[in-house]
């Protein structure tokens, strides 16, 4: 099997982006990656989103994307797996250079969801839900997730103001990244002061609605050396894994176990040859705060229970011994949902870089976890420094 290098990156500001269209940003994304790359063809393209149709009634991202971009009559499909389209994109790509069916792969993850209300946009998110078990009785994506914080909490006797130190966290890093939505450090009573949007999640619990585009090059060591890319841009994809779950909450072995990031990961480490604690940092999916600790429990990182008692502790910020959300994650970069995974990709290739402008120090190996729904759909990625 081929090793696979991630040779180029490059993203657009997360944000409100009323002068821009879908394709707009994907391809701004997109040409950066191959500028990055200096490159100016791909053999295919693999497009991370979730939610296109309802959002903005577009299909068909593969041909669209691929037009606007002046790629030719190449392959190009789109990847859909909920709020871990993203991630799912990326292994698709690495997969299809491995395989040596392709040489030059680009992949981009893009989501525009800004144009529609708020109602409508709560309603399109749900469906990573189950529609039938789920979105028929009333329980949209936020409540669904508040009813496993409030589990969290009073299974192992959390308060609201230890989940509210993931999101300090997250906004305390994402003040650093140009290319966040939210550019300002919060205090933990800036959450707990926040609105109650289902009780107990508050405002400042939840990431945003946004758009967005994030795109990688991915080739082979020996076809990065015939392009002539410098070794130092050189990111591989050491490991991944992916894995499913009950679609709906109520038929879940355990409402407090990620069951399918915890086997995502074990296959992605175990490609890898790494433990949790050869790490350097993580970029998990935290939509909301609880996910943010039930993903360091499922990850290995912390024992189940203890995933918020990290942050307590302090234990998860950019210079201590678990660094995650080093670009501020979802909440505080921003959460445009089938680009978040390459966000979170090209947030990995820049720290290994060392190009992050909040750096992890000595960064050598970083990971990434994509969760869709309310954990039924998760990959992992770990990405190692060259």
């Amino acid at each position: 099997m081929r090793k696979a290098v991630i040779i180029g990156a490059g993203m657009t500001p997360v944000g409100e982006h009323w002068r821009l269209g879908l394709r707009d940003l994907a391809v701004e994304a997109l040409l950066k990656a191959m500028d990055d790359a200096g490159i100016e063809k791909v053999d295919s393209l693999y497009v991370g989103n979730m939610i296109s149709g309802p959002f903005v009634e577009q299909e068909n991202l593969g041909a669209l994307i691929a037009d606007w971009a002046g790629l030719g009559n190449i392959p190009a499909v789109k990847i859909e797996a909920a709020c871990a389209s993203g991630g799912a994109a990326l292994q698709e790509g690495v997969k299809a250079v491995m395989s040596g069916l392709e040489d030059v792969v680009a992949v981009v993850g893009v989501e525009k969801m800004t144009d529609a209300w708020p109602s409508d946009a709560t309603r399109y998110l749900a469906y990573a839900a189950d529609a039938e078990w789920e979105l028929f009785h009333g329980a949209s994506f936020v409540a669904l997730n508040a009813l496993v914080m409030r589990y969290y909490m009073k299974t192992y006797g959390y308060t609201e103001e230890d989940l509210a130190l993931f999101a300090v966290n997250a906004h305390a890093n994402g003040a650093k990244n140009p290319y966040a939505m939210f550019k300002r450090p919060i205090k933990v009573e800036t959450v707990l002061k926040s609105p109650y949007i289902a009780d107990p999640l508050k405002l400042f619990d939840a990431s945003p609605v946004c758009d967005g585009s994030a795109a990688v090059i991915i080739t082979t060591p020996e076809k990065a050396k015939e392009l002539g890319v410098p070794k130092e841009k050189w990111v591989e994809v050491a490991g991944m894994g992916r894995a499913v779950d009950t679609i709906s909450l109520a038929s879940r072995e355990d409402l407090l176990t990620l069951k399918a990031a915890k086997i995502a990961a074990e296959r992605a480490y175990k490609m890898a040859g790494v433990e949790a604690r050869d790490i350097d940092f993580f970029e998990v999916h935290d939509a909301f705060t609880v996910m943010a600790a039930l993903s360091l429990e499922a990850l290995g990182v912390a024992k189940k229970g203890e995933g918020a008692k990290l942050a307590r502790e302090g234990q998860i910020a950019i210079d201590a011994d678990y660094p995650i959300q080093t670009m501020g994650g979802l909440k505080a970069r921003g959460h445009p949902v089938g680009a978040t995974g390459m966000y979170q990709t090209v947030e990995a290739v820049l720290q290994l870089r060392g190009e992050a402008p909040n750096q992890v120090p000595d960064a050598e190996i970083g990971l990434t976890q994509n969760i869709g729904g309310t954990g039924s759909n998760i990959t992992v990625s770990i990405f190692r420094r060259v």
